[in-house]
């Protein structure tokens, strides 16, 4: 059971960088005040520190030698909103299903800085890829790459690609969001040769144009030693390449996974240390193999939105529940729960919460904060210390909820997804309304 040293202290490692408590006790962000965004657009709502994410965007473009190598992935969190702020701060952007390019094309991003990827792309998402002029498209398989290279012959077209391979690299993470080893959907193997044959397939194939190779690790990852050893074997593949092919890759895409702190204990991520240490890598790597060092192409996602976002609850039903004849949990129910943020259900994720309409300063308890659905694993923090003063109608945000929480969120027990705003400079920008039961009504025949 973690502790903070204060409930009312903001860790300035998790929460926005525009977050801050004031002498009221009244936590704001960006200047404004939570409890007024509570009351003006309901709750649950998800509230996005612009400035913070913009900020964000700046320290990868710094880091990897520029905007351009530096891919946003989208899939952490897609509103047309966040696609212009990406636009405008000069980052390319990667899109893994059609709808998620759809929107991006919806808010007018440069298709030819758009990276396409998933395991399974349709026929329809493959002409929409070509059609829009996308840049990259990241190859997943043989019969990808053949379906791809005849509908870009329809069209009478070049499309540029990436191979996506398995480098086997363990990344010491969440099996369900580990991606480079043997035994999982993505991509192509190294250690099989299939990675090669489709490279040369690509190579050779009419209407393609393989530009570089594209592989990832993991997630949550927060230094560059899996990135490093994936790159090293990688870099074999093109100096094979070079030798059997005469060609010499352009780009060579690392991925994302890069990690976040989400509790006061965690470390943050120090994106100049690792982009700095893996690029080394990279050019050392390369002299020693005798070919070009390519040009490094990262994908964060969570890195750039996670820590931007809050998302403010109000708790309800405040009960006592009696776990032994001598020790007592105190669960505090709120008004939202696994239909906004399904992560510590799926993967254990722990989240750091405070009560952020008012100051706190009663005892600590053994407390558990649940969502409201029918499930008893609906647990947003489920083993803290909290103060025995909370009470039913204190506003209550979690904070990191950025990445993965609004683009994972569901209807379960029909419950409309948030409302999201973005704050800047003490004023606050609707971006998404929150869903009724007429929007999932209208659906329905």
């Amino acid at each position: 059971m973690h502790q903070p040293d204060s409930f009312n202290d903001l860790p300035a490692h998790v929460w926005p960088r525009g977050a801050a408590r004031q002498e009221d006790g009244v936590v704001t962000v960006a200047g404004v005040p939570l409890p007024e965004v509570a009351e003006e657009f309901g709750t649950p709502v998800m509230v996005v520190d612009e400035d913070d994410f913009r900020s964000r965007c700046r320290d990868m473009a710094r880091a990897f030698g520029g905007p351009g190598n530096v891919h946003y992935a989208s899939k952490a969190f897609l509103t047309r909103q966040i696609a212009r702020w990406v636009d405008e701060e000069g980052l390319a952007l990667d899109v893994a299903s059609e709808n998620e390019l759809r929107i991006a094309l919806a808010a007018n991003f440069p298709a030819e800085r758009i990276t396409v990827h998933g395991n399974n792309k349709s026929g329809s998402f493959l002409r929409l890829c070509v059609e829009a002029g996308v840049g990259h498209v990241v190859i997943d398989s043989h019969q990808e790459l053949a379906e791809l290279n005849a509908v870009a012959g329809e069209y009478g077209a070049t499309q540029e690609v990436f191979v996506r391979v398995k480098p086997g690299v363990d990344a010491h993470t969440h099996e369900f969001i580990a991606t480079s080893h043997e035994d999982q959907k993505f991509g192509l193997s190294l250690a099989s040769g299939s990675a090669f044959k489709a490279a040369v397939d690509a190579i050779e194939a009419p209407h393609l144009s393989l530009t570089g190779l594209h592989c990832h690790v993991g997630s949550q990852v927060f230094d560059a030693e899996g990135f490093k050893l994936a790159a090293e074997r990688v870099l074999k593949l093109y100096r094979r390449i070079w030798e059997e092919c005469s060609i010499a890759l352009e780009y060579l895409d690392l991925g994302g996974g890069y990690g976040i702190a989400y509790m006061t204990e965690e470390e943050p991520l120090d994106v100049s240390a690792v982009a700095g240490d893996l690029l080394r890598e990279v050019r050392a790597v390369a002299d020693e193999l005798g070919i070009a060092a390519p040009t490094v192409v990262v994908e964060p996602g969570r890195a750039i939105a996670g820590p931007s976002t809050v998302t403010v609850y109000t708790a309800g039903t405040i009960k006592d529940v009696h776990t032994s004849y001598t020790t007592t949990r105190r669960y505090i129910s709120v008004d939202g729960g696994m239909s906004d943020n399904i992560r510590p259900a799926l993967y254990e994720s722990a989240y750091d919460g405070r009560v952020v309409n008012r100051f706190t300063d009663g005892a600590p308890v053994d407390t558990r904060l649940v969502g409201s659905h029918c499930e008893s694993g609906d647990i947003l923090i489920n083993d803290a210390a909290w103060p025995d003063d909370v009470t039913s109608g204190d506003l209550i945000a979690l904070a990191a909820t950025g990445a993965y929480c609004y683009s994972m969120a569901s209807n379960y027990n029909s419950f409309g997804r948030p409302a999201v705003v973005s704050v800047r400079a003490g004023r606050v920008t609707p971006m998404v309304r929150r869903e009724t039961v007429e929007d999932i009504l209208a659906r329905e025949y």
